[in-house]
């Protein structure tokens, strides 16, 4: 090693940004025109067997166990599972349980395989932690040779879906919250358009972005998941109400209608912006993995709880179910004291977005801050004053975006499609084939290239096949009318 040591990654909380050092096995060439760095890689020693990446990590404010489940918990729990009931009526009953379970555990197997690539590449590079971004720059560069041909661009690749997925969340969110209030609104103050409650709600939705820490998100993620349990329990109560039939309710839905069940899954079931950010900021991270390890606890219970939501909810409401199930319970009673529980199911599920929404935007505030806007601005003697309008900036532009969107169950399904496809199972496959090539023989590697091929073949078809449906249909209500 010539006398070089190593330097871990440093987690500066008051500006959200990973600030790695990357000294024992890369040579970094900076180029000043576009800010880009290009990583040349060196030959690793034999001291990279004795290099434990997560004894390097230092993080200023480590989330314990149950702290990291509660935010992968509410980073998956949100508008999604308000929306399956609808994905099943576009599955039919059956197939959609098979499916969903299906789904979800090919999501968790390519979680898995994206944070074990990422512990042999810092293990391999004696670095402490990656960013999802650096992650599959640096398989790339490990994989054959097609493949390092595109290491350079990977990370912009990487960011761009990240980015335009968190944003797209943080639009859904912002019409779920306007459109759930405004039921409520309509029933005691009269109707009113749901772009003003979308105005309402943008001032706290800036507030609630200028917290720049995980660590202090904590306190009300937890909040949110108390407030989503008693909001999901009282909609349970008007399922139970609800007349439960397999009458008329198909067991396999259109085949047209697939791809938009397909889409809306994914969007509902993965999380993958903030998986490596969690897994990256925790004081145990050796906890994240394993058999009855952090994710697959939560991924179980997600899975499971999006079953039942789509299941139920799909029997008990038909053809009339919506684009959330919210805007379904307390709709056919006549007697206000009947829809009261319904209404307040709204408030507290619509709270409980409010806070998610910050931590959604913890990504996208990442990706155009700290990796980009923030090194060219950090010489300015004003550099917190233009974070915090970045973040106000960030926060504006989804909420232009979500006046614009009429269709949430369609932007849920395209959203789903278009970004998760790549993020949630293309790339975690390509990632685990380029780690791993230089040792792909014999009949055991023949298998992991299969299954990496079949997974990244089955991640394509979905993201063409859903988005293109997902566009069409939006087209056609745009045209319609």
């Amino acid at each position: 090693m010539g006398g070089k040591k190593n330097h871990p990654i440093h987690v500066n909380h008051d500006k959200n940004y990973f600030t790695p050092t990357f000294e024992s096995q890369e040579v970094l060439t900076r180029k000043d025109k576009d800010n880009t760095i290009q990583l040349k890689d060196l030959k690793t020693t034999g001291e990279v067997a004795d290099y434990d990446p997560y004894l390097f990590r230092s993080v200023d404010h480590p989330t314990t166990n149950s702290e990291t489940l509660l935010h992968l918990l509410k980073g998956s729990l949100g508008t999604g599972i308000l929306a399956m009931p609808l994905a099943f009526y576009h599955s039919g009953y059956l197939f959609g349980v098979i499916a969903t379970a299906l789904i979800g555990a090919i999501c968790t197997y390519c979680i898995h395989l994206l944070i074990k690539a990422e512990y042999v590449l810092c293990k391999r590079r004696q670095l402490p932690s990656m960013t999802y971004p650096q992650t599959v720059q640096f398989a790339l560069m490990d994989g054959p040779p097609f493949l390092q041909k595109c290491a350079p661009y990977s990370g912009a690749v990487v960011n761009t879906f990240l980015l335009t997925y968190q944003l797209g969340t943080c639009c859904v969110y912002t019409v779920f919250i306007a459109d759930n209030v405004k039921q409520v609104g309509d029933e005691y103050i009269g109707e009113m358009d749901h772009r003003l409650y979308m105005l309402i709600f943008l001032l706290p939705l800036i507030l609630i972005n200028f917290i720049r820490n995980l660590k202090l998100l904590a306190p009300l993620m937890t909040i949110a998941n108390i407030i989503t349990i008693g909001g999901f329990g009282i909609i349970l109560y008007y399922l139970v109400l609800e007349n439960i039939t397999l009458e008329g309710r198909d067991m396999v839905g259109k085949l047209e209608d697939m791809p938009l069940y397909f889409g809306t899954v994914l969007f509902a079931l993965e999380a993958i912006g903030v998986i490596m950010p969690l897994e990256n900021e925790m004081k145990t991270p050796k906890s994240f993995g394993g058999s009855f390890g952090v994710l697959n606890i939560s991924m179980f219970a997600i899975v499971l709880m999006y079953i039942l939501m789509g299941l139920f909810g799909f029997l008990a409401y038909g053809a009339d179910t919506k684009a959330s199930i919210t805007l379904n319970v307390g709709q056919g009673y006549t007697e206000l004291k009947d829809k009261i529980p319904a209404d307040i199911a709204k408030l507290m599920l619509s709270l409980a977005i409010f806070f998610s929404h910050a931590l959604q935007m913890y990504v996208a505030i990442d990706i155009t801050w700290t990796q980009w806007l923030s090194l060219k601005l950090q010489k300015s003697s004003m550099h917190n004053l233009y974070e915090y309008g970045v973040r106000a900036a960030l926060v504006l532009i989804t909420f232009c975006l979500a006046v614009a969107v009429p269709e949430l169950d369609l932007f849920i399904s395209l959203f789903g499609a278009l970004c998760l496809s790549a993020l949630g199972i293309a790339f975690p496959a390509i990632v685990d084939l380029s780690t791993h090539w230089d040792t792909l023989h014999g009949s055991r590697g023949i298998m992991i290239i299969c299954k990496n091929v079949f997974l990244i073949i089955f991640s394509t078809f979905g993201l063409i096949v859903g988005t293109g449906t997902s566009l069409m249909k939006i087209i056609d209500k745009f045209f319609s009318h």
